[in-house]
């Protein structure tokens, strides 16, 4: 597998202000889900590169933030490598209905991404 970018996400605290300005600043076509809790996921689709989505975060004291996945071929051994090489496990892996999973991994240095594991089919 090439670990590839493979989705972008914004988790913020005031989704309809970050709808109003992304739409305003991007043409990007977009989509709503409902997600449990009744929350909408936002689902961007830009042009060119990954697909992205907007959420409220499900933190309400977090900042908000963009948090990049990278897929790999089992996030359960890539967090594992990950806490070998120095890294921390902030979320173990986790179902996403019936897509994948995801883990979300912070690097030695502080960043976070997630490691995304689609569902083979």
């Amino acid at each position: 597998m090439q670990n590839d970018f493979c989705h972008i996400e914004l988790n913020t605290t005031d989704l309809v202000g970050a709808k109003k300005f992304y739409f305003a600043l991007f043409d990007w076509d977009t989509e709503e889900m409902p997600m449990p809790g009744g929350q909408p996921y936002v689902i961007l689709k830009p042009g060119k590169g990954p697909m992205g989505g907007m959420m409220r975060s499900p933190e309400p004291s977090a900042l908000p933030t963009w948090l990049v996945y990278i897929t790999v071929d089992n996030v359960e051994a890539s967090s594992k490598k990950a806490a070998e090489l120095g890294g921390k496990v902030l979320l173990g892996k986790t179902p996403v209905t019936d897509m994948g999973h995801f883990a979300v991994i912070q690097d030695p240095q502080g960043a976070v991404f997630a490691a995304w594991e689609p569902i083979k089919k």
